[in-house]
């Protein structure tokens, strides 16, 4: 039994927003509320690439690749020394891949980040995100410097892992910790 004090926290399943819009809509828009503007930006696109991906499924890059993958958009895995990964074409640079790309993640060694800018430059890709956990991740302050010079909108630190739903309770957590810490944007 509750003491008469204590605030009831239960839900209230008829309140006016989710009698009006539904509670599966209110809890996307919620979720959406949450969301730093640069990550909405970034996930507004439909074709990305995923530079770093192995041979390795195990890697991050390959769990970005599949998470992108399943969340509906069109993804191209790249890394100049694999021809196949995750069963699938893999291209060397940004070059070898036809159309036009809205983002770039970037999951490699911070010292091939500034050329993977370049690249992005070259193609006129407007996006890039700088995969970051715990370390320097993929973040090189000389890309993320030439990303500024060019106009070139950069998201330092982080994953899609983390806002593409369903995000899983491990992700949650890495999310709520790097934003406490101001290592990923929001």
């Amino acid at each position: 039994m509750m003491p008469e004090w204590a605030p009831d926290l239960r839900a209230k399943p008829n309140s006016s927003l989710e009698a009006r819009f539904g509670s599966a809509h209110l809890r996307e828009e919620v979720s959406m509320a949450k969301m730093p503007s640069s990550v909405a930006d970034f996930l507004a696109g439909k074709r990305f690439a995923v530079a770093g991906v192995s041979r390795q499924p195990q890697q991050a890059a390959n769990a970005i690749y599949r998470k992108l993958c399943n969340s509906g958009f069109e993804v191209f895995p790249v890394n100049p020394n694999a021809a196949e990964v995750e069963g699938v074409r893999c291209y060397p640079d940004l070059a070898s891949i036809s159309g036009q790309l809205d983002g770039v993640v970037v999951a490699t060694h911070p010292r091939n980040a500034l050329e993977i800018v370049g690249q992005c430059r070259e193609r006129d890709v407007r996006h890039i995100w700088f995969h970051r956990s715990f370390g320097e991740g993929s973040v090189s302050s000389e890309a993320v410097t030439e990303c500024k010079a060019r106009g070139i909108q950069c998201i330092v630190g982080g994953c899609p892992l983390m806002y593409c739903e369903p995000v899983d309770v491990g992700h949650r957590c890495f999310r709520w910790l790097l934003r406490l810490g101001g290592r990923i944007p929001g």
